[in-house]
């Protein structure tokens, strides 16, 4: 069936005046005008969804069952075994965080990593914002300056931590510093409070020239007239500072933060490459998660998979109501 089109119109012939054509879909007309857009996204999103997403949804399928190296799917030689683990529903979260062994297994490492990224965050922004505010200044050799303090950065994590693990060696060179200043030298690697300190003194090297970086360009974009304007009326360097420089870094500071609380909670190198699985108490969740998971044997795939999920979901928890609290404070700034 052939439909005449008039030229001089642009319609179908027999339709009625007021009808109109159908127009295509909304999906349709915007993959039209986007195909170029969904054409580049298309590989990410398929990375994305095979690297991502799928252990994501894997590993929760485990969380629901008893899944360990003893009743997995295997093969040994020739031989294959299938695997054995059953369906248990939250049995897995109950036993973590009420079961007998609760605190030692969850609520201990829990505390502590909460105090290892609070300590952390606030040492990385602390002494990053007051690098940044001394090289803002005019000081002879500034490039260098930058140059030296953001080597840590540069420097692969694993290449620092093996670094400073030699260092707090019991024959390291801070071991011997002490020694020759006759003072007592710490079992960094041993004693357990010792072990935390190192961990936190390691993160915060490792750490410090992110916050230094974001936070000296955030300190450049603020407006020069402001500060003018705030010494002409006679204010302070501490009310300059308190003023006109924190809140121009409101908004870099927030992300800075959030970036550092999410990356510090999960920083599994520092706490692995300094100690391995040798120092229980020191371990936060993700490397307690870890240890259970392939430190350990029987190994514990449904338990370690649990433990990543509570991560996962404790980390969302904090970032929408840290997104509230900061919404909620820019409109009493706005009021």
């Amino acid at each position: 069936m052939t439909v005449a089109i008039d030229r001089a119109t642009g319609k179908r012939r027999g339709d009625h005046p007021g009808q109109r054509a159908p127009r295509p879909g909304r999906l349709r007309r915007s993959f039209q005008k986007h195909w170029y857009a969904y054409a580049m996204i298309t590989p990410v999103a398929v990375v994305l969804g095979v690297l991502v997403l799928y252990p994501l949804v894997y590993g929760l399928y485990l969380t629901l069952t008893d899944a360990t190296s003893l009743n997995t799917a295997r093969t040994i030689g020739v031989h294959h075994i299938d695997a054995t683990y059953r369906f248990i529903g939250l049995d897995n979260y109950r036993d973590i965080l009420f079961g007998a062994t609760a605190y030692d297994r969850f609520w201990s490492h829990f505390l502590w990593t909460i105090a290892w990224t609070t300590l952390c965050v606030a040492l990385h922004y602390t002494i990053g914002l007051g690098l940044a505010l001394l090289l803002d200044q005019k000081l002879r050799g500034r490039t260098l300056y930058r140059l030296v303090l953001i080597l840590p950065w540069a420097v692969p994590t694993f290449v620092t931590v093996f670094g400073w693990r030699f260092m707090l060696a019991d024959g390291g060179i801070l071991n011997s510093l002490l020694h020759t200043l006759r003072l007592p030298a710490p079992s960094w690697l041993e004693d357990t409070f010792w072990q935390r300190f190192a961990a936190i003194m390691v993160n915060t090297w490792c750490g410090v020239p992110f916050m230094m970086v974001s936070l000296l360009g955030g300190l450049q974009s603020i407006d020069a007239s402001l500060y003018e304007a705030a010494e002409m009326d006679g204010a302070t360097a501490w009310q300059r500072f308190r003023y006109v420089t924190l809140p121009g870094l409101r908004s870099v500071s927030s992300t800075v933060v959030l970036l550092g609380v999410i990356w510090t909670f999960n920083q599994f190198a520092v706490i692995f490459l300094l100690f391995g699985t040798t120092a229980p108490d020191a371990q936060i969740l993700v490397t307690w998660a870890y240890y259970l998971g392939f430190g350990q044997q029987p190994r514990d795939f449904a338990q370690s998979a649990a433990y990543g999920i509570l991560l996962l979901a404790i980390l969302i928890v904090f970032t929408s109501f840290y997104r509230r609290w900061l919404n909620r404070n820019d409109q009493q700034l706005a009021i």
